[in-house]
């Protein structure tokens, strides 16, 4: 006979309210509330289902940190976030409603920029100033990483700008997907080129 068999044990765990999905949510999202308002949540997830795969939205407090796509590995990007930001991070998904409805709007062709706030604190010197000129690649255009290098200023940099969208920790936010070749091919993409290629023919579409 094991512990829950014996009779008293069943007559007390029958008078237990059944503990329904919706009260764990609720306990979940009571959690999240309790941490942020003490200051013990320094990085907020969630996932989002989209044409490109299931992607991971982390957000601090002064903006959205990370897009994240499936083959990057989510559950790696969170322990990144934790060494490189914080390890108070929580599943906290109503903190990122506003991010996961711009990106939803953006893939129903209803949005051409976003209006979040951002933080680029995962990138630093001339890659952040690569991220930072990319939302002036208007939507459904694209420029060479040779023009985006001569437009932030170091025409000779072409290869950095390379590495910069390669490690860009807001993909489709900041729009690494518009940089192709000279030659009009694709180039290098950090959710791969079918993805690449999606979003490309999503804006040419409009």
């Amino acid at each position: 006979m094991t512990v829950n068999d014996h009779p008293d044990v069943r007559d007390l765990l029958g008078a237990l309210p059944e503990v329904t999905e919706a009260d764990l949510r609720a306990l979940h999202d009571r959690l999240a509330d309790s941490s942020d308002a003490q200051g013990a949540l320094d990085v907020s997830y969630r996932t989002l289902d989209t044409p490109v795969g299931t992607l991971l939205l982390a957000a601090t407090p002064q903006g959205l940190i990370r897009v994240a796509y499936g083959t990057e590995g989510h559950d790696q990007v969170l322990n990144t976030l934790a060494k490189r930001i914080s390890p108070r991070i929580l599943h906290a998904p109503r903190r990122l409603d506003a991010a996961a409805r711009e990106l939803e709007e953006y893939f129903a062709g209803r949005r051409r920029s976003f209006g979040l706030p951002l933080d680029l604190s995962l990138s630093t010197g001339f890659r952040r100033l690569v991220l930072a000129h990319l939302p002036d690649i208007a939507y459904g255009q694209t420029a060479s990483y040779a023009a985006v290098a001569a437009g932030a200023g170091r025409p000779r940099a072409v290869r950095a700008v390379g590495t910069a969208c390669a490690t860009n920790p807001l993909p489709i936010v900041v729009p690494c997907h518009r940089v192709i070749r000279s030659d009009g091919s694709l180039g290098g993409y950090l959710g791969g080129p079918a993805a690449k290629q999606t979003l490309l023919d999503l804006e040419a579409a409009a």
